[in-house]
């Protein structure tokens, strides 16, 4: 179990703090919106993409994937840094369960995240091809 402390604390953490600084850079992008919403004539049809390519892909497995890659990548460069400036009899005395479970919540991560980031990467290419297919 105390594998997965680290991970969860880390998570939620950069969860808060991404999540302010989104409400932060989003309220002029927000505030732009709310002025020239009088100007969208909405019939019942989708609002314009604002996109390139008009895909209107979702970003939130790229972000998703990045954070989970950043802490994953983070905490095995945390394992080697501790591993390198230990002394032998200090890597002795560290209890190997230590060693393990930083090993597997960073590979979690770093390969959770890397596949978030492979799957959109696939869907945006994937939507590519259908667009050039219906023109």
């Amino acid at each position: 179990m105390d594998f997965i402390t680290i991970p969860a604390v880390l998570t939620v953490i950069g969860f808060f703090v991404y999540k302010l600084f989104e409400l932060f850079v989003c309220k002029k992008e927000r505030l732009y919106m709310i002025e020239n919403a009088k100007d969208w004539k909405n019939d019942g049809k989708d609002l314009p993409y604002l996109t390139r390519f008009g895909l209107n892909p979702s970003f939130s497995a790229l972000k998703w994937g990045t954070f989970f890659l950043g802490i994953g990548l983070g905490l095995i460069v945390a394992y080697f840094i501790c591993l390198n400036t230990m002394t032998l009899r200090q890597i002795a005395e560290w209890e190997y369960r230590q060693f393990v479970g930083v090993v597997y919540g960073g590979c979690t991560l770093l390969f959770g995240g890397l596949g978030l980031i492979i799957s959109f990467i696939i869907e945006v290419k994937m939507k590519i091809a259908k667009k050039e297919n219906d023109n």
